[in-house]
């Protein structure tokens, strides 16, 4: 049936763009497709879709009528100075849109747009303006309540969304000001007039511990609850593994079986065994058999896709599946029997895969471990921690020697690894931010990661040659025109690519990740060389892995935090054991695309999330800091001044007015800001001295004003000299 309302729906919308239609009122046009009476309701339908999606227009005469010539429909997103951005799909650059061309669009608005530049000669953008609103995209947000006399407003959180929301005194639950708010948009306004709405949900006052992130929870409409049903199902799964789960299943409880991970997690869903043989290693990989107790169709599992993934804010988890599963049944803790799903390897000395087994198993872990302990074996050699482990020792050996092969093999054919420190932020019981600092990646860390990539490219590959339907993660080749752009940038720090940007291969930025490494711009060319990145995204066609350098990768082994590794247990099973018949491979080859798409949206979704967390816990730490100066890199330049980054990962934004004894202009093909009478130049990677002027939490910044260093202090340098507490 759905299939035939997509034919019919192509049907109309081919015979409103055909050369010889001319507009037809509603039932002119259902006289000319010969729409039967009991059909009219579903032509009155897709002429609606049509409507909406922006696909044609509906005349002031109720006519039916293809997009004007340089029409095009989009999604509009806003900017907090009034301005716009119009994203049309198929098209790599969006369109501008001036801030007295916006006519009432707000954030995330489907929108017919003008084109009025669509050339880009000379460096100008391709601009638009709108011409009429489609559909408003957000319904509901999130913000803080400012109150007037008989009246209020939300100041929504989100910056882009750049209008406030007027609130009737009925409609305003009580809020007090500086309440956190729920805003459902009763009325979306207009060009010359606010939206209005009515408070739904007060979360808390903004200074109450928590309200902070359980505001960008609400904003980013991130599922927390279970509902009574998805936890009922919860409650039955069982807490132990009985015979009959066990019956068919490959028995590797005497292997000796370790977890690493972090002190503080709870959901071990990965557990590992490696001996020495022969031909080289045997290396088990061995992961929770999640899908044993989530069915497709299943309360849990109609959630868990919804979720997508796991998402890991500061303060808390918010799991894709209740912690009765990821905490008990379905983490693979400490002597207790457990149910795997196990890639079980045979890797050569040169690290290269010679053959394989993918089984559903029963495992028992001998020991959780922490990556702490792990590191102070291996490279501390810690003597109190190598007695209490002593019978594992030879096995964490053998474990960084295949870790070292295998990443040594990876290095070979061109892998990038980007290791620059994350952020790792210490709370004190109210929810303050009392420490930042790099987050270390330990030699333990490292091993985990090698042993996870080799296991997913394993099982991609597998599953590639089989023929089958899966899920792969993908990740293309990078624009040509952003690296053009990297290989200006870097050749200010005297780096070169050798290759055409047109045919880079992934060796070429491995290459240069080598000749940076130790370099005080180390972190900084790092990361502008992933953002001239493409995304990494799940697909159903294995393209390959750009940053991986490999033509097979999955994700294979979290299927308690990521739904496609989930998804991915369940056809791995069922092709075991002999299921997937034509049908369900039809199921597959239908479910899957949508699945992927939502997936990937649903992970940048949780990274944004996390980000933003990230981002209101730094400008909160720096708050305390004000008038304190520090020194850090220059990270970023712009029109509008330069970014700074201090040791501890927080960024903050040297203003151009508050660049000192001179004038400043960007310098764009030089990435730096250069004085107009000294001519003094301020470029990415240098080190510079700044004190914090000023922090925004609604804004999520931080302003630095830069400090005179030591040479202009003693030198003829005129740079204001400011005292830092």
């Amino acid at each position: 049936m759905e299939e035939q309302y997509l034919q019919r729906k192509q049907i109309v919308k081919d015979v409103i763009y055909s050369p010889e239609y001319k507009p037809l009122k509603y039932k002119e046009l259902a006289f000319l497709l010969q729409v039967k009476e009991e059909e009219k309701p579903v032509l009155s339908q897709i002429l609606n879709e049509l409507l909406e999606e922006g696909m044609i227009v509906k005349t002031p005469r109720g006519k039916y009528q293809k997009l004007e010539n340089g029409i095009m429909s989009g999604v509009f997103t806003g900017n907090s100075r009034g301005f716009g951005f119009v994203t049309v799909e198929g098209e790599t650059e969006d369109y501008f849109i001036p801030g007295n061309q916006c006519n009432g669009a707000l954030h995330m608005d489907s929108v017919l747009m003008r084109v009025t530049n669509q050339s880009t000669a000379g460096g100008r953008r391709k601009e638009g303006e709108i011409v009429k609103v489609i559909s408003h995209g957000i319904k509901e947000l999130v913000g803080t309540f400012d109150p007037g006399k008989g009246f209020g407003f939300v100041i929504p959180d989100n910056v882009k969304y750049n209008q406030d929301i007027f609130i009737p005194k009925a409609l305003t639950k009580g809020a007090v000001k500086g309440h956190k708010v729920v805003v459902q948009i009763t009325d979306f306004g207009g060009k010359s007039r606010k939206p209005e709405g009515r408070i739904i949900e007060i979360l808390g006052h903004i200074n109450d511990p928590g309200t902070d992130i359980l505001s960008i929870v609400k904003a980013y409409e991130l599922p927390v609850e279970f509902t009574d049903m998805e936890m009922r199902q919860a409650e039955r799964t069982p807490d132990t593994v009985d015979s009959a789960d066990m019956a068919g299943r490959k028995d590797l409880r005497d292997w000796q079986t370790v977890t690493i991970d972090g002190e503080d997690a709870k959901d071990l869903d990965d557990a590992i065994t490696v001996t020495k043989t022969e031909y080289g290693y045997e290396l088990g990989v061995h992961i929770a058999d999640v899908s044993h107790y989530v069915t497709e169709h299943s309360p849990l599992d109609e959630e868990a896709v919804k979720r997508g993934t796991s998402v890991y804010l500061v303060d808390r988890v918010i799991p894709m599946l209740p912690h009765k599963l990821s905490n008990g049944i379905c983490s693979l803790n400490q002597g207790v029997d457990r149910l795997a799903l196990s890639c079980i390897m045979q890797i050569d000395a040169k690290g290269k895969v010679i053959g394989h087994e993918i089984a559903e198993t029963v495992i028992r872990v001998d020991r959780r471990m922490s990556y702490t302990n792990v590191n102070r074996i291996l490279e501390e050699q810690d003597g109190e921690v190598m007695k209490e482990y002593e019978e594992l020792l030879p096995m964490f050996y053998i474990m960084k020697e295949l870790a070292d092969i295998l990443r040594s093999r990876r290095d070979q054919r061109g892998s990038i690894d980007f290791d620059f420190p994350e952020s790792k932020i210490v709370l004190d019981e109210k929810g303050f931010p009392i420490e930042i600092k790099p987050y270390e990646r330990l030699t333990a860390n490292k091993i985990i990661e090698d042993f996870m990539l080799i296991a997913n490219e394993t099982v991609a590959e597998d599953y590639f040659w089989q023929e089958l339907p899966f899920v792969y993660r993908t990740h293309e080749a990078p624009d040509p025109e952003k690296i053009k752009k990297l290989s200006v940038l870097i050749s200010n720090f005297g780096y070169y690519f050798k290759a055409n940007p047109e045919e880079l291969h992934p060796k070429e930025f491995q290459k240069l990740l080598e000749r940076i490494s130790g370099s005080p711009e180390e972190a900084l060319i790092s990361r502008l060389t992933l953002r001239s990145m493409k995304q990494a995204r799940y697909g159903t066609v294995c393209t390959g892995h750009f940053g991986l350098s490999t033509q097979y990768y999955c994700h294979f082994t979290s299927p308690i935090r990521r739904y496609p590794d989930l998804q991915i247990h369940r056809i791995i099973k069922e092709n075991l054991h002999g299921g997937l018949n034509e049908k369900r491979i039809k199921h597959y080859e239908k479910i899957l695309p949508k699945i992927t798409e939502d997936c990937s949206k649903l992970e940048r979704r949780a990274d944004e999330a996390e980000r933003e967390v990230e981002k209101l816990k730094k400008v909160q730490y720096m708050s305390k800091r004000i008038g304190q100066c520090f020194e850090g890199v220059i990270s970023g330049v712009n029109t509008w001044g330069m970014f700074v980054e201090l040791p501890n990962t927080i960024e903050g934004l040297v203003h151009v007015t508050n660049m000192i004894d001179d004038y400043y202009y960007y310098d764009e093909s030089q990435y730096a800001m250069i004085g107009k009478e000294t001519g003094k130049k301020y470029t990415l990677g240098q080190k510079v001295h700044v004190m914090v002027q000023d922090t925004d939490r609604m804004m999520k910044t931080i302003d630095f004003v830069l400090v005179q260093d030591e040479e202009e202090k003693h030198g003829e340098g005129k740079g204001q000299s400011l005292d830092c507490k």
